[in-house]
């Protein structure tokens, strides 16, 4: 069996990392609890990342890079605005199901120990990636006169905040329905809240 490469051992990292600090929260979980996870030394962790600080702020980049990626992927498709909307949903509500601990550790970590990241990761900084391709799509959608025109944070606080909602509800077991059924109501309740009014 061939050894992992450097870039396989780093995403072990940040996998076990990820589920750590979701489970258990940033502050309990230490360097030694994730070098054990991963099945290596406490000085070999430090070949990756030189304090549990740097390793946080890795992840939330990585999540944001995980986001912006896929919703790059829709913004570059030939669908249309209301299709986009849906696919975007339709990601979010899998990664939801299928990385929970993604969604956990922005909700747990890093909205909640905003004192971690510093300067480094003011505003959107470490989330530029993924907000940016939220522009684009609410930039493209006003172009074709799909959306209304109006302010971006709106728009991105009514369309997290409807995704946001359902995941907790979800993640409170609180839906009567898989959450993969509400796909189609959701991405359909934000496309006729962002519409162009024309």
């Amino acid at each position: 069996m061939a050894r992992p490469t450097k870039e396989e051992r780093k995403n072990g990292i940040i996998s076990a990392s990820l589920k750590l600090f979701s489970e258990r929260g940033f502050y309990i979980t230490t360097i030694p609890d994730i070098a054990q996870k991963v099945g290596m030394s406490v000085g070999s962790f430090y070949n990756y990342f030189t304090s549990k600080d740097i390793l946080a702020k890795e992840l939330v980049l990585h999540i944001a890079e995980y986001l912006g990626s896929h919703i790059k992927d829709i913004n570059e498709s030939d669908l249309g605005t209301e299709e986009k909307i849906y696919e975007i949903v339709s990601m979010y509500f899998d990664m939801a199901e299928e990385k929970p601990e993604m969604i956990e550790y922005f909700l747990r970590v890093y909205l909640s120990n905003r004192e971690i990241f510093g300067e480094e990761c003011k505003g959107m900084i470490c989330v530029s990636s993924f907000v940016t391709e939220m522009m684009i799509l609410f930039d493209e959608g006003v172009a074709c006169d799909k959306l209304h025109n109006q302010d971006f944070f709106s728009a991105f606080g009514l369309f997290m905040g409807y995704l946001g909602g359902m995941v907790f509800l979800f993640g409170e077991d609180i839906l009567p329905e898989p959450l993969a059924d509400y796909k189609t109501s959701i991405s359909e309740n934000i496309f006729y809240a962002l519409k162009s009014r024309s």
